[in-house]
């Protein structure tokens, strides 16, 4: 029975915190583990979400004065229509009963108007109270959803409100509908009597056509013809009248037995849509009044519940601090076993690991004096080659500089002197024996005087071609003014090519003094001093004695940029050999 109880105990714990998240969270506050219980069974707790409930309750408080003020102004719209019905049946039954008057029937059509005008706000105003009793119900049922519990007491209040709101409208919509019922069998039996008292008229009119309609205090103008023929008219129409009474009641007994019938139809709808409405009225007044009741029941059985943990909790605390004293000092004695092992087992790696470090650090100070030596052997070297490489690099600027004033010369003006230049190659390569037999190579004459640039010495050719060609027959021995006169002559006649690529070989056929002289020319303007120097010093007799001086400056000129040339691709193979990889 103990654990019969004790499961029934634990399972409406559990269906109720189920349902309750707030019982929930007390629960797993106050009992230990119990966390764990409910997260098996139940799962993970929902997440908490306090600011779309007070946004919720908000929403529930603005559409709950909403509804109230739409409902009030529907119920004061209905009661001023019904009031406005009341008059214009008032004045219906007055403007009936008394004689026709103007001012009479002005009241009546200003009733009718102000019941048309507040008929059209009560059903105005009634539409917008239930779109928002609408509004209300619907807001109702998302705040039930929420299930929570500090939101429960508001929409139990909320759903009262409701019904009542609901309550009171109907029956005032009620009473409008039973009034302008009244008001309808008022407005027709109005027009049946308008309309028998205009036929009576008109039959008065027929008989006596001299007789106005308004023909009351006229009896005495009347003569005794008119009277006896309106007293026999009032027989037969008394008569026609009975008979027509008598077969009224026929017909109407007829109508009045399926007008019961019908009246019947129609009030068994109305009773059972009273009934209906009634009973859907105490329906809601019973739901709400159970809900009333669970409330104060959840509230008395959550009391008893916290009771019950509360106590729970404690006997468990006391249990649960019995067993951790045990379980201490039953830690404590195996804790002091294992750190007494533990202690002496650290001791010993202790040691172990102070003597592997203290090798380590004498293998890693050997290895850091031979790299600091290295780095110390790098560096000289680098220094070395550092130094090496600046004289290399003094050496190529002289150089440079040397062959910079190669290019300095004009068009008739030889270059500056190249000693300077020369100079500070020397300087330059003091210990390096090779640029300075290169550096005293250059030729005296282009050290003190300087050099013709190439397109100097192209010109110079140019002009002096002229004089070679008319010298051309002209051998060493000086021949005859006769031999001059046929040499001139030939010059004169001879149209050869002025510039012709020289062949690949030279032949005996090619050693003409013009075809020398065209190769030369070809070469000249193609760049090539060199091959132009050597075909002009193939020429022989006067024509050579002519070109002797251009082809001495011709071979000072490439001479010199020979030992310019060599002096450069060296300055370049030392730079290179100086030039340390990254």
């Amino acid at each position: 029975a103990g654990l019969v109880t004790v499961g029934g105990g634990i399972g409406g714990t559990i269906l109720y915190a189920k349902w309750d998240n707030k019982f929930r969270a007390a629960v797993e506050n106050n009992v230990p583990y119990s966390d764990w219980l409910l997260g098996l069974a139940l799962g993970p707790p929902s997440p908490k979400s306090g600011l779309p409930i007070k946004k919720q309750v908000r929403i529930l408080e603005e559409s709950l004065t909403s509804s109230a003020k739409a409902t009030l102004q529907a119920i004061g719209a209905q009661e001023a229509a019904l009031q406005a019905i009341t008059r214009h049946t008032l004045k219906l039954k007055e403007a009936m009963e008394a004689e026709e008057k103007s001012a009479q029937w002005k009241d009546l059509e200003a009733a009718l108007a102000d019941r048309t005008g507040a008929v059209n706000d009560a059903e105005t105003a009634l539409s917008k109270a239930n779109e928002a009793l609408d509004s209300l119900k619907s807001v109702i049922d998302k705040s039930k959803g929420l299930k929570v519990s500090a939101v429960r007491p508001l929409v139990l209040a909320a759903e009262e409100n409701l019904h009542n709101m609901v309550v009171d409208l109907d029956k005032v919509v009620t009473k409008v509908h039973s009034a302008e019922s009244e008001a309808k069998i008022v407005s027709q039996y109005s027009e049946l009597v308008n309309e028998a008292k205009q036929q009576f008229q008109r039959e008065v009119s027929s008989l006596t056509p001299e007789i106005q309609a308004n023909w009351k205090g006229l009896t005495g103008k009347l003569s005794s013809d008119d009277l006896n023929a309106l007293i026999a008219h009032a027989h037969r129409r008394i008569d026609q009248l009975n008979r027509e009474l008598a077969e009224q009641r026929v017909r109407e007994q007829i109508h009045i037995d399926a007008a019961l019938e019908q009246q019947k139809l129609e009030d068994q709808k109305a009773l059972e849509k009273a009934v209906s409405t009634a009973l859907q009225h105490i329906k809601e007044e019973a739901r709400l009044e159970q809900e009333r009741k669970l409330s104060e029941l959840r509230e008395v059985m959550e009391a008893e519940m916290r009771t019950q943990l509360r106590r729970q909790a404690a006997a468990h605390t006391d249990h649960v601090r019995d067993v951790l004293k045990v379980q201490e000092q039953e830690l404590r004695v195996d804790a002091e076993q294992v750190l007494s092992s533990k202690m002496l087992e650290q001791e010993t790696r202790y040691r172990q690991l102070s003597q592997e470090q203290l090798d380590n650090f004498t293998l890693d100070m050997n290895t850091a004096y031979a790299r600091l030596k290295g780095m110390e052997e790098a560096i000289d070297s680098h220094v070395v080659a550092e130094e090496e490489a600046r004289k290399a690099h003094q050496l190529w600027l002289s150089v440079e500089a040397l062959n910079y004033t190669l290019k300095t010369a004009n068009a008739d003006i030889p270059t500056v002197p190249l000693e300077g230049a020369a100079q500070a190659v020397r300087d330059s390569c003091h210990d390096s024996d090779f640029a300075l037999a290169l550096s005293s190579a250059l030729p005296e004459e282009s050290l003190h005087r300087g050099v013709y640039s190439e397109a100097s010495l192209r010109a110079r050719f140019n002009s002096l071609r002229s004089l070679a060609r008319r010298v051309a027959l002209i051998d060493e021995s000086h021949n005859s003014l006769y031999q001059y006169f046929l040499s001139y002559l030939q010059a004169a006649l001879l149209f050869e090519e002025k510039q012709e690529a020289p062949p690949a070989q030279l032949c005996s056929e090619d050693l003409d003094p013009f075809k020398l002289l065209s190769y030369a020319s070809y070469c000249l303007e193609h760049g090539d001093l060199e091959l132009a120097a050597k075909l002009v010093n193939q020429l022989r007799g006067e024509a050579r004695r002519v070109v002797e001086d251009w082809l001495t400056e011709a071979r000072l000129t490439l001479e010199t940029r020979q030992v310019v040339s060599l002096l450069s691709a060296y300055a370049n193979a030392v730079g290179l050999g100086t030039t340390q990889a990254p």
